[in-house]
């Protein structure tokens, strides 16, 4: 199985990744996102960022450090891919089992104003993205480091035990998915 674990700052393509690699490549694009959003829908709680975090530092308290990763090999086994891209890993237990299993991780970067801009004048609609830039910038900071039990999100730890680094702070969608699959063709 070739798997691939997906990381990086808000706003900075990671997504565009997933899917590229999904309907390009045939892998399995495993969405940490939507499989908290529908969790959180099931509770009836809005889909802030804050949110998003508790219900995942809950998921690892009691499924273990790695539930991100365990739940999209699940959702793997269940179907006929040619690879699996889980993303968005952001505790270092995730990088850890990708690592594991064979697999590599990805790190996704962009400046902040860039990735900013992106993810406030961006066609997804979400409310939790209309924030002002100090807010944005908290928030990333936050999550940059462990800020409660073993359990909470520690993206700088992932960043740490990253494999390959893409930098995205272009504004044409297409040259970044050409870039993108260029430094990934070692790993497909």
């Amino acid at each position: 199985m070739k798997i691939i674990g997906l990381a990086g700052t808000n706003g900075s393509g990671k997504d565009t990744i997933g899917h590229l690699l999904a309907d390009k490549h045939g892998y399995l694009f495993a969405d940490a996102t939507a499989m908290l959003g529908a969790e959180l829908d099931k509770k009836g709680l809005p889909h802030e960022r804050a949110n998003k975090s508790a219900l995942s530092a809950e998921w690892r308290r009691e499924h273990g450090m790695a539930v991100i990763v365990d739940k999209a090999l699940e959702a793997f086994k269940s179907g006929e891919y040619k690879g699996l891209i889980v993303g968005s890993i952001r505790h270092p237990a995730e990088a850890e089992r990708v690592h594991e299993l064979g697999g590599s991780v990805i790190w996704v970067d962009a400046e902040p104003k860039i990735r900013y801009e992106r993810v406030t004048n961006n066609d997804r609609g979400r409310l939790e993205d209309q924030k002002s830039f100090n807010k944005f910038m908290e928030e990333e900071a936050s999550e940059m480091s462990q800020s409660g039990d073993l359990a909470t999100l520690n993206m700088g730890a992932v960043k740490e035990k990253a494999d390959l680094f893409i930098q995205n702070n272009g504004n044409d969608i297409e040259i970044f998915k050409a870039d993108a699959e260029k430094a990934l063709v070692n790993l497909l």
